[in-house]
């Protein structure tokens, strides 16, 4: 979470660390050569501006898993009614032979995508969530939400943060390997949920310290409570370093990989003909707009939390940079990253509605191409039952 007005310099040379998720980390200052916090205009200004984002954050990713809803029971009612035709007319003269882009592969390729999507579209309800509770902090100057939610409020930050970018990678890795290996690609609901599932507990496994170690403490010669972590700045210095790591820096690592592959396979199929190939099912041609669009997800992600990340980590690495800076300008400076984490949980919704309605455009043309023109009688008879 961000640092609230209340957030200040500690007394002692030893240098003032903040960690990326949570309020009131620092103890306050008594130097008198600090500039104040932040006046209660922009406390007021940021509290406005986050609970916009936080709105319409929202209803976004609200409508995204509705949208998401429609989508199956509309994909449900098709396959129930693909089977009320099963001669001839239905397929014309002849059946067309089965190829990787018209294989049953493609529709579970697409249940796998859209159970992602739901992956990240609940990764960002849970975040947004979290908005009214750092809008009252800001204007409280104080923690009233009780040791259970100094656990689960502030470790939402945390569980959030990887649960998304692990997805992104796994949806990244499964562009890659549907492109690289169409029909050897295992994608069906079982796997890409058992997938999501995994995204889900390394995210958990990695927020446990933070949510086991947070307490509340008195702030002293103050009547108000903080919501700390239980460790030293050595600790603190590992445990952020790891997180950098395991939601900036390895993740992006592996899809950055990802999608050089992609980018190469995609120049293979454009300047090498088909039968020039090997193998007996080449790699096929990578549709551009879909990965550009997972690309977007994925930079809007990096754009929005590695600054913050690399505001979070200054002062454990350059002490000295820190401890100059005037308390106001810190509070500011967490509030405006705050707020740009917060806009990438706003902006998200409208790169999902664009992936998951690409995608299904992609697989009913391919299914319209396969069944034929009478496959819309075999819809409208089933849907009279």
């Amino acid at each position: 979470m961000e640092s609230s007005g209340s957030v200040s310099l500690p007394p002692s040379p030893a240098p003032s660390y903040t960690f990326p998720f949570l309020s009131n980390l620092s103890q306050p200052s008594t130097s008198p050569s600090i500039s104040p916090s932040p006046s209660v205009a922009s406390t007021a200004l940021f509290c406005l501006l986050l609970s916009l984002l936080s709105l319409l954050g929202i209803v976004g990713n609200l409508y995204t898993l509705a949208l998401l809803l429609r989508r199956r029971r509309g994909a449900r009612r098709r396959r129930s009614g693909a089977g009320c035709c099963l001669g001839p007319p239905c397929f014309g003269a002849s059946s067309p032979s089965l190829s990787p882009s018209s294989s049953p592969t493609s529709s579970s390729s697409s249940s796998s995508l859209h159970l992602q999507v739901l992956s990240l579209a609940l990764a960002d309800l849970l975040y947004l969530s979290t908005a009214p509770f750092i809008v009252y902090d800001s204007l409280a100057l104080d923690w009233a939400f009780g040791e259970l939610g100094c656990r689960l409020l502030l470790s939402l930050d945390l569980l959030t943060m990887h649960a998304s970018i692990f997805t992104l990678t796994a949806m990244s890795l499964d562009r890659y390997r549907a492109v690289a290996d169409p029909l050897a690609t295992s994608s069906s609901p079982s796997s890409g949920l058992l997938r999501v599932a995994l995204a889900w507990g390394l995210a958990v496994a990695l927020s446990l310290p933070m949510m086991i170690t947070l307490h509340l403490e008195d702030v002293e010669n103050q009547q108000r409570k903080i919501c700390v972590p239980a460790w030293d700045e050595q600790s603190s210095r590992a445990y952020l370093s790891t997180l950098f790591c395991t939601s900036i820096l390895g993740p992006g690592l592996a899809i950055g990989a990802l999608y050089t592959a992609l980018g190469r396979l995609y120049w293979v199929s454009q300047t090498q003909p088909a039968w020039a190939g090997g193998s007996t099912y080449p790699p096929r041609a990578p549709r551009p707009k879909v990965l550009l669009l997972i690309l977007g997800i994925v930079l809007a992600f990096w754009a929005c939390f590695l600054p913050f990340w690399i505001w979070q980590l200054l002062p454990l690495y350059q002490p000295d940079v820190m401890g100059s800076v005037p308390v106001g300008t810190e509070v500011t400076v967490n509030r405006i990253l705050t707020g740009l984490t917060y806009g990438n949980s706003c902006v998200n919704p409208f790169f999902y509605t664009l992936l998951t309605g690409k995608r299904r455009r992609s697989v009913t043309g391919r299914q319209g191409a396969v069944v034929g023109r009478p496959a819309p009688l075999c819809q409208k008879s089933s849907s009279l039952r």
